[in-house]
């Protein structure tokens, strides 16, 4: 399968600093440890425009490499029109995002590609993955386990249709 043909999903939150790039990174990371990685396109953006450019929070990058993820590559960008086509799922880390996507989504069907991160979790303490981004280093921590525990639950769900189909021979 070449990358064209790849599942692709995109986890939006405010600025594309702090709760997206994490489940980027981690969504990724999952995909690479079932060998999917070929299979799976994962990319982050924000509602807002006030960190284009910018790498990811220090505390962002700190949190990741704590539980030995790399955010280094990510870069901030703004979520366009075009990922409503581009994207097979478009993930919302809070409902606040979610909103703004549904106003956004040019068509009805796009509406329907639009989740909240925690709805896959059955475990979440809410529907909305808190923003850490005043808070300290610990609060980053949290909200990353977050992100693991519902981001596994959505990798568990959508891996049948990733994982191509074994030959019957």
């Amino acid at each position: 399968m070449s990358v064209p043909d790849a599942f692709r999903v995109v986890f939006v939150c405010t600025g594309n600093i702090c709760r997206s790039p994490m489940a980027e990174v981690v969504f990724r990371e999952l995909a690479a440890q079932a060998g999917l990685a070929d299979r799976v396109v994962s990319t982050s953006a924000g509602t807002g425009d006030w960190h284009v450019g910018e790498r990811a929070d220090h505390r962002t990058l700190a949190a990741l490499e704590r539980r030995g993820y790399d955010g280094s590559a990510h870069r901030a960008r703004q979520f366009d029109l075009d990922a409503f086509r581009d994207n097979d799922l478009i993930v919302a880390l809070d409902r606040s995002h979610e909103r703004v996507l549904r106003q956004w989504a040019p068509e009805d069907g796009h509406r329907d590609r639009i989740s909240l991160l925690l709805s896959f979790d059955p475990a979440a303490p809410g529907p909305d993955v808190p923003d850490p981004y005043y808070a300290d280093a610990r609060m980053f921590d949290d909200v990353l386990g977050m992100i693991e525990s519902a981001s596994r639950a959505l990798f568990r769900q959508l891996e049948p249709a990733i994982r191509p189909a074994r030959s019957g021979h």
